[in-house]
């Protein structure tokens, strides 16, 4: 495998990746995608989107606003318990914060979403209404999200602005365990879809005490990395620590009713989460080989920039 150096390098030599505002000395935690890296990125999303949307007449797009307002974050738990340590008795919150409204006091805080699920979440009850679907069911959705990390770090593997691309998995309780089994299996097809090396890909249970406050069970798909073997994907079983809070915070009914029963209850959720940044790297590290003095990238067709090229002779080699 390359070194994380050498990645940089051909990414930038390429037309893959630049560091942002490069001209300006750069900002730390941003990346902009050369030509090459925005047709891969481009050829990725959509590979996904086919293979765990259009593919599953049950999960529904969604696309859902950067800008979400505080109630949200007080309600999801990120106010609170989305925080890094910074110091001696000090903690960060990670969420960007902004305020909405052009003048005092009409101002309003507001945040740059750190996740995409709680969008998803509100949403909940406009695709109950709009879609009328039956459990099991899901709401998938692509896109940007950021968090003010205090170090940034690893090229693309922790960056302060990102993109997603993850569905939340709406279940009945009693049938969690079986479509969390469903969904780990489908993320390691969906790492040979995409092209990255499964040898290099292991499971982690995460241990009670180090998930994230709203998971009961929650799986992380480690990546043999340059710089250690750390999280690419994972795997969460959030229960129905979500909706809950959301209908107790907005007064609004989540509850689903079965259409056979006439039961009425908050559904359960399975939520798999991919980063786009980190499928990126770990597809260029997996695609990575030198063939004598060459460099090679030998990308599946599905997602190369590049699907043919004509070249002139040329006389020298």
């Amino acid at each position: 495998m390359a070194d994380l150096e050498q990645i940089v390098s051909l990414a930038k030599r390429r037309g893959f990746i630049f560091p942002g505002s490069e001209i300006y000395g750069g900002l730390a935690g941003t990346w902009d995608l050369g030509p090459l890296g925005a047709e891969l990125a481009h050829n990725i999303k959509e590979l996904w989107w086919n293979y765990f949307v259009r593919s599953h007449e049950e999960i529904f797009g969604l696309a859902s606003s950067i800008l979400t307002p505080e109630k949200v974050w007080e309600a999801s738990g990120h106010l609170e318990g989305f925080a890094d340590p910074l110091g001696e008795g000090q903690r960060f919150n990670l969420m960007f914060k902004t305020e909405v409204g052009a003048a005092e006091p009409e101002k309003k805080a507001a945040y740059l979403r750190p996740e995409l699920a709680q969008g998803m979440f509100v949403n909940f009850k406009n695709v109950l209404d709009t879609m009328r679907p039956a459990l099991p069911f899901g709401i998938a959705q692509i896109g940007k999200a950021f968090r003010n990390e205090i170090a940034p770090r690893d090229f693309l593997f922790r960056v302060r602005e990102f993109d997603l691309m993850e569905f939340e998995y709406f279940v009945k309780e009693s049938e969690w365990a079986e479509h969390f089994e469903k969904w780990r299996k489908e993320i390691w097809a969906w790492v040979e879809e995409v092209g990255i090396d499964k040898s290099k890909v292991h499971e982690l249970e995460v241990p009670d005490g180090e998930r994230a406050h709203y998971s009961k069970r929650t799986i992380d798909f480690e990546f043999d990395w340059p710089f250690g073997t750390k999280e690419l994907y994972g795997l969460a079983y959030r229960g129905d620590f979500d909706l809950s809070n959301h209908m107790k915070h907005s007064g609004i009914d989540l509850k689903y009713t079965d259409p056979a029963s006439g039961e009425k209850f908050i559904p359960h959720v399975i939520e798999p989460t991919f980063g786009l940044g980190r499928t990126i790297l770990a597809v260029l590290l997996s695609a990575y080989r030198e063939d004598g003095e060459r460099v090679v990238l030998s990308l599946p067709s599905k997602i190369a920039p590049v699907k043919a090229a004509v070249f002139p002779l040329v006389s020298n080699k």
